[in-house]
């Protein structure tokens, strides 16, 4: 039954495969944010050992003599807190732009830009986590960009992300469909 409407939708129109297509990649964003937070999650001890090597910056040479260099524990979880709640954060917004996307798609297009707003949102918080944690902070305040052993898995990957769903939120943006 939802194959066949799905299918239909797609079918339909060129506008309606537009539309599914933002609607899948929004729900994408929305699945990036879920495995993420439960990865973060389910690994604590290892997200909170990310954090601690990336604030005391004790994975290059010099660093932890650094004035910037910290091992505040608060500082530590707060980092943790603030990765793991915008990627859930990210997921909750994403998943309720999806469905508001989708109950929308054969509706007018000011009606489906409207439906868009939750999903931006999503990819917004996850664009400002990734960008302004992991570039900003982490590898501009804290130099992890001097680490080999941070540079590429973390950087590397929040830059990633953070490009993706960026492009994400930019298409979906649009207004062309």
């Amino acid at each position: 039954m939802m194959a066949t409407r799905l299918a239909t939708a797609i079918t339909t129109t060129p506008a309606s495969m537009l539309r599914i297509t933002k609607i899948l990649l929004i729900l994408t964003v929305a699945l990036w944010g879920a495995l993420s937070a439960i990865h973060n999650l389910l690994a604590w001890d290892g997200t909170l050992g990310a954090v601690r090597a990336a604030t005391s910056m004790a994975t290059f040479d010099g660093g932890p003599e650094n004035w910037q260099a910290t091992s505040s524990s608060m500082l530590v979880w707060a980092g943790a807190i603030f990765i793991v709640g915008a990627k859930l954060l990210t997921c909750l917004l994403c998943l309720v732009g999806g469905v508001n996307m989708w109950q929308a798609r054969a509706h007018s297009q000011s009606a489906f830009d409207q439906a868009k707003k939750a999903a931006l949102t999503g990819c917004a918080v996850a664009t400002l986590m990734l960008f302004g944690g992991f570039i900003v902070i982490a590898e501009t305040w804290f130099e992890l960009w001097r680490s080999d052993a941070m540079r590429g898995p973390v950087l590397g990957s929040a830059l990633r992300y953070g490009a993706m769903i960026t492009l994400v939120g930019i298409f979906v943006g649009q207004s062309n469909d």
